[in-house]
């Protein structure tokens, strides 16, 4: 599997910065990442706590640092967040994320030592933001839309942020490379990255994921290959060619592309011939991929499922039992695909260009759970029709969703 790793995971990802610097985005980010790969990991936000024990709608002077019943009630919160934490990890948690400011020093002590005493690494994730325009729009894109400011004029909401950004930066101690514990400092997202004392199997793999990430919003479409000669015949796997329907997809695919994307797309495809033809009418050059081929269906390859189920019935019956972790024999699971897909994430993370990916079936059914953040279990009942693309808008936690069946023309 991909998660297997040479130590046992109790790993605690604790973010600090100020306000309106992306550390719920990259906590969710990194937490879609690690449940995708099969870890057990559950962010823990404070000031969802904060809006679940104590109501939504403080306004900037609740977090003045000189306000003292207001700084014990937000104590309060953080430590019942940290404390759920700690019970999450204790009830076999992997990987938790500590989504709270951690501004302070003195904070960030107190949290290390109490992960540590509970037999978890620490690694803070602090968050920058020296972009005037990247704290703009997030302040306007994400923190318009909290509790805290339903129904409130947003130049008024606006401001009131602004004030509570002013607030924390009062008290605001970046970490410094004394503390006793390892880091990552992300400026602008990912424009620089330091670490420091980064050490072990998963805290070394999230770095690759953290380096790529970036705010630039461009649309990722997905696509099965036109119809192929097996899928006219219901049969898996091989390297067939496209059908005539699945030429004419092509055609309207590469339509649609030129009409929608406002700059030339990346193209990814896998090695085998029906994405490669897919692709060509696009012009432009597409990059063929060995992890975006289709899953390996070994001895069953080139069979119908019909055929499967009279030949091979205990197969047949496992694969329905257990969709996720069934292999073919000789062949791959799903849990295989989505651990050779992980390259394919990293370098779609660090894409600012619109992607275009051609593939097959139960590999799309994979890349679609990581960003759409669905359960493991679900990805292979994912629906991908064929000559149906489908589009994913990058949004302030997640992705949009939308749709294309591109009608084929009659020949």
């Amino acid at each position: 599997m991909a998660k297997s790793a040479p130590e046992p995971t109790r790993l605690v990802l604790c973010m600090v910065g100020l306000p309106a610097r992306g550390k719920t985005w990259i906590a969710r980010k990194i937490a879609r990442y690690l449940a995708w790969l099969g870890y057990n990991a559950q962010v823990f936000n404070a000031g969802d706590y904060r809006r679940k024990w104590l109501g939504a709608g403080h306004r900037a002077d609740f977090f003045d640092p000189r306000n003292d019943e207001g700084a014990r009630a937000r104590s309060e919160m953080a430590e019942l967040a940290l404390a759920d934490l700690l019970g999450f990890m204790r009830l076999g948690g992997e990987v938790a994320l500590y989504d709270a400011t951690n501004t302070t020093r003195s904070r960030r002590d107190q949290v290390r030592a109490r992960c540590s005493a509970a037999g978890c690494t620490v690694v803070f994730v602090e968050s920058v933001c020296e972009d005037p325009s990247i704290l703009e729009a997030n302040i306007r894109e994400t923190k318009l839309s909290s509790p805290d400011y339903a129904g409130i004029d947003p130049e008024d909401a606006v401001r009131d942020f602004r004030q509570r950004i002013d607030h924390y930066a009062k008290v605001y101690e970046p970490v410094h490379a004394d503390e006793p514990a390892s880091s990552v400092r992300l400026i602008d997202v990912g424009r620089i990255v330091v670490l420091h004392r980064i050490e072990g199997y998963l805290p070394a793999r999230l770095v690759s994921l953290l380096i790529n990430l970036h705010v630039v919003r461009r649309p990722i479409w997905l696509t099965r290959h036109g119809e192929s000669t097996h899928n006219v015949e219901d049969r898996i796997g091989g390297d067939p060619d496209l059908s005539p329907r699945g030429h004419r997809y092509a055609a309207q695919l590469a339509r649609f592309v030129r009409r929608q994307a406002m700059e030339p797309p990346v193209v990814w495809c896998s090695t085998l011939r029906r994405t490669i033809a897919t692709c060509a009418p696009l012009a432009v050059p597409a990059m063929p991929w060995r992890a975006l081929d289709e899953i390996d269906a070994g001895v069953c390859d080139g069979l119908t499922y019909r055929e499967i189920a009279e030949r091979m019935p205990d197969e047949y019956a496992a694969r329905r039992k257990d969709k996720l972790r069934y292999r073919y024999p000789r062949g791959e699971s799903y849990e295989d695909v989505i651990e050779r897909l992980e390259p394919v994430i990293i370098e779609c993370e660090r894409q600012r260009r619109p992607v275009v990916i051609v593939a097959h079936q139960a590999v799309l059914r994979a890349l679609y759970s990581y960003f759409m953040d669905l359960p493991r279990e679900r990805a292979p009942f994912v629906e991908v029709p064929l000559h149906t693309l489908i589009e994913l808008v990058p949004a302030p936690y997640g992705y949009v969703e939308r749709r294309h069946a591109l009608a084929i023309e009659a020949e």
